[in-house]
This record gives structure tokens, sequence and C-alpha cells, in this order.
């Protein structure tokens, strides 16, 4: 049932992706744009000698929002859900995408290159999520465990329909439950600690290129260090190869590198090529 209700809120849920246009094409107001999709990938065998595993793998995902801009003011909102399964014979159902990501930015015009700006900012996995290596599957995180909230304060540059970037002080403040000892825990206290507050610098950029005829690249950059640890940084780095079919059909390549030492001093990846329907409700 808990699924289910992912399923619906990750295809339901409305607020973000907001267009980055210069000024001079937005209008006043409200300026709405989103996408709700659906990405698959299967594969079956019957008699097949040289063998394999039937598998059968889906995301749900919403990129939608509202940007509002009013002279010399601009206010822009993002919210980006993906949940994703996949099913192996004999294995059943594992998670493998299961991330939410909102963003609020204001800022204002001041005839400079740059903008001055405030953030806030808001992650966390949508649900359970399992580390499969181990037997049996192991929980690493649920909703809100960890969760992550940041405010930041700074110079923003989105003068560009290609590229926006930020820059600014930031202030994390990071919340666990379940798995406080990896997450908020202080191991030179004997309590166990289920916040933690950090003051560093956070660093974001997107970049929307489209570089051929229906094909376009999506790149997402976060990074942030804290003041009292400048030589370590937590990265992620999110990046999609879209290529359009038609209006509702489309093929994904995707490429997430993740960098946190709190979860591992090891650089994650994860790569996903797969078949895509999607939706423009704005």
């Amino acid at each position: 049932m808990k699924t289910l209700f992912v399923v619906l809120f990750s295809i339901l849920t409305i607020s973000t992706y907001a267009q980055d246009v210069p000024d001079s094409l937005l209008k006043e107001g409200w300026n709405m744009s989103g996408v709700v999709g659906l990405n698959l990938s299967q594969t079956a065998f019957s008699n097949w000698a040289q063998g394999g595993t039937d598998a059968l793998a889906f995301s749900v995902y919403s990129n939608l929002g509202g940007l509002y801009y009013s002279f010399p003011w601009k206010w822009k909102n993002r919210l980006s859900v993906i949940y994703g399964r996949t099913s192996l014979q004999d294995l059943g159902y594992r998670t493998t995408e299961n991330d939410i990501y909102f963003e609020s930015v204001g800022s204002r015009n001041i005839g400079w290159a740059v903008d001055p700006y405030v953030a806030v900012t808001f992650r966390s996995a949508l649900t359970k999520g399992y580390d499969y290596k181990v037997e049996p599957a192991l929980q690493i995180v649920d909703f809100f465990d960890p969760g992550y909230l940041t405010e930041a304060i700074g110079f923003t540059y989105d003068k560009s329909k290609i590229i926006t970037t930020r820059i600014g002080i930031a202030f994390q403040q990071t919340f666990a439950n379940q798995f406080a000892a990896t997450y908020t825990d202080d191991p030179e206290t004997a309590e166990l600690e289920k916040f933690k507050f950090e003051t560093g610098l956070e660093s974001v950029t997107e970049v929307k290129y489209e570089f051929l005829p229906n094909m376009n690249y999506y790149g997402f950059l976060r990074l942030f260090t804290r003041f009292d640890a400048l030589d370590v940084w937590d990265v992620r780095w999110d990046n999609i190869i879209t290529a359009k079919v038609n209006d509702y059909i489309n093929v994904n390549f995707a490429v997430t590198v993740l960098h946190d030492v709190k979860q591992t001093r090891k650089t994650q990846l994860r790569e996903a090529f797969q078949l895509g329907f999607s939706y423009s409700i704005f």
C-alpha cells in the first residue's frame, strides 16, 4: 500500500522545475512548467539456451515547477521526485530510485552580472531504501531519515538559457532517527545525536542544452563543504541525455555520481538506460 502511495505521489505531485530563461522572455507573474513520466526497461526469456534472467524495471518521476517574476524580483521553485523498482526473476522487486529534492530560490536584479539570492533546499529518500549486497537486505534509509534542510545566501547567475549557477554561505541541518548512528551521531560523545547542524559553502549549477535536434542534456551539480573541513566536499552530479522520439516517447540515458563520506568513502555511481513516456502538464 505504501509503495502504491509513493507511485501516485510521484505522478501527481504539483510544483517545480521552472524554466531558466532570460528575464526578457519571462512574463509578469507565474511562469509554470513541468513534466511527469514513466521509464521502462524489460527483458524476458523462454527456452533460452544461453541463460538469462527475466527482468522488469520502472521508474516514475515528476519534474514540475513555478517561477514568479516581478521585476526586479524572481522567485523560483523546483521539485524533483523519482521512484523506481526492478523485478528480477526469483529475487522479487528491489528499489532502485528513491529521491525527492525541493528548492526555493529568491533573487533580486541589482544590475550586476550576478544577483543576490536566498535559498532553501530539502533532500530525502521517498521511502525505505535497502543495501541488497548483504543477505538479508539491510534497510539503510527512510523518508526524512536522513533528511537534509539547507538555507543559503550568496550570489547567483541566471541570465543564460543554458546555464544557471549560484554559490553562497550555507547552513545545513541533518535529521535522522533509526539511522542516526550513520548520519548525525557525533562519535566523540556518549549520547546518540539525531540532529546535526553544519555551516559551510554550497554551490549549485544546472545546465540545459539541446545539442542535436530532439536531443538534449540536463546536468545538476551540487557541492557542499564545511568550514571546519574545507578539504572534504559532498558531491551530487546528475546527468541525463534525452532523445525525443515524439511528444510522448523518449529514450533516456542517466548517470549519477555521488560522493558523501558519511555514507562511504568510495565514490558512488548509478547508470540507467531506459525507454520513457512523458507528458507536459504546463
